[in-house]
């Protein structure tokens, strides 16, 4: 008899060896077959109230990143105009705020809510010397100047309602204390989410919502999902416990940190999960696995951190779409086999495995300015945070506009992506 964990390990292994590497870009506008014509349809001139697409689950998935994250504010707002609200919302660390900022609110005070937290947690724009305004500003050299300093800022100040210093700092506190194993306390976060999201509506199930932590005992990635928790503060504050900056925080007797620290993009629960649903997953990555060479150490630190929490993002991609490929043709194999084998155990086990669901993943990742360096993910300044916002929307309209970013995948494994930077048209 087969066991599951034998069927899992075919699975990968036939993935691994047999499956089609090749990202599939569902348009094209001439083919070389024979000079044969294929009709792509016409940019969008609007991404406000769209139709829904056709599929069972519109899912957002929110990567870590912590002042980058209004960047996926900015999706968000892009996502609410055209009239796409998620079913599923996931995410890890500062996604997994703005997860909670989503589904804790009604689609009418959303934004509101966003807009609330992301100008509590930042600071004001630099002050008008000489009365030039922001003339003085200008330039990469000039922002990266401020920002570096707005970074510093916040080492030294905290964010408003997010996180203060510890005083004294932990070398002074007593060991075996929580003030001894972090630099800043998150006490504010508690009271900012208490304010700012609804827990009961969460807990209703309207729409599902899923973060990541890791058990520190265990070492284990851990799911907090409204299907099977009651999601309260601390579970999102154990999703953002970043160490050593943020201290562990403790849920049901157990301790937590950032769940980014074993993986950053929480894509698989949502298309691997215990729910198999037609789905389209917008992904919102707030690092980038693509970069170029570093040319100093400030260059090598924002290259180690953008690869440590990209989560390799099309790797996962490539990799779910090889196994899903193999349960897509085990499910046809499935279909040949007469009934009194369908009804075995080894028949059960096998039907458990197929899939022919669809699975669209578009891709909105935000690459970093020329002015940004490694201090880009706690750099709250006011201007960087519209700056991201601004990004993130304009990077989420043009997506919208294509009509095939939206389409069901026609390829056999019912897998396809689209990257606005690399399959967008003008």
């Amino acid at each position: 008899m087969i066991t599951s964990d034998t069927a899992a390990r075919l699975v990968d292994a036939v993935a691994e060896s047999s499956a089609p590497r090749v990202d599939v870009k569902p348009r094209k506008s001439r083919s070389a077959e024979g000079g044969r014509q294929i009709v792509v349809a016409p940019l969008r001139k609007s991404h406000r109230g769209l139709e829904r697409p056709p599929f069972e689950c519109v899912a957002l998935v929110l990567q870590g990143g912590g002042a980058l994250g209004a960047f996926q504010a900015g999706v968000y707002q892009a996502l609410a105009e055209a009239n796409l609200h998620p079913d599923w919302v996931s995410g890890i660390s500062i996604g997994a705020i703005n997860a909670a900022l989503i589904a804790g609110n009604s689609p009418q005070t959303r934004l509101d809510k966003l807009r609330a937290f992301w100008e509590q947690v930042t600071t004001p724009h630099a002050p008008d010397i000489f009365g030039f305004g922001d003339t003085w500003l200008r330039g990469d050299a000039a922002r990266g100047v401020m920002n570096r300093l707005h970074a510093g800022g916040t080492l030294v100040q905290g964010a408003a309602g997010f996180f203060t210093p510890r005083m004294p700092p932990p070398y002074f506190s007593p060991p075996g204390t929580i003030e001894a194993t972090s630099w800043y306390d998150t006490k504010p976060l508690r009271s900012t989410l208490e304010n700012l999201v609804d827990f009961d509506r969460i807990n209703a199930g309207e729409m599902r919502f899923s973060l990541g932590a890791v058990n520190i005992r265990s070492g284990n990635f851990v799911c907090f999902d409204s299907n099977t928790h009651t999601i309260k503060p601390e579970h999102i504050m154990a999703s953002g416990a970043l160490p050593p900056g943020f201290p562990a925080v403790e849920v049901e007797g157990e301790l937590y940190w950032d769940g980014g620290l074993v993986s950053n993009t929480p894509l698989q629960w949502v298309v691997a999960g215990d729910t198999r649903l037609d789905t389209l997953a917008f992904q919102v990555d707030l690092w980038s696995a693509r970069g170029e060479m570093p040319s100093d150490l400030s260059d090598v630190m924002v290259r180690q951190k953008e690869i440590q929490y990209s989560s390799r993002t099309r790797a996962s991609t490539d990799q779910f779409r090889a196994i899903q490929s193999v349960r897509v043709a085990l499910a046809n194999l499935l279909d040949q086999l007469p009934a009194e084998l369908l009804d075995s155990e080894d028949g059960k086990l096998l039907r458990s495995v197929a899939d022919r669901r669809v699975y669209q993943i578009v891709h909105l990742i935000y690459r970093a300015k020329p002015y940004e360096f490694q201090s880009k993910d706690y750099e709250f300044s006011r201007a960087s945070m519209q700056d991201h916002w601004n990004t993130g929307y304009n990077d989420a309209i043009r997506t919208l506009r294509h009509p095939e970013a939206l389409q069901r995948p026609t390829d056999r494994t019912g897998v396809a992506t689209f990257d606005v930077a690399v399959d967008g048209r003008e």
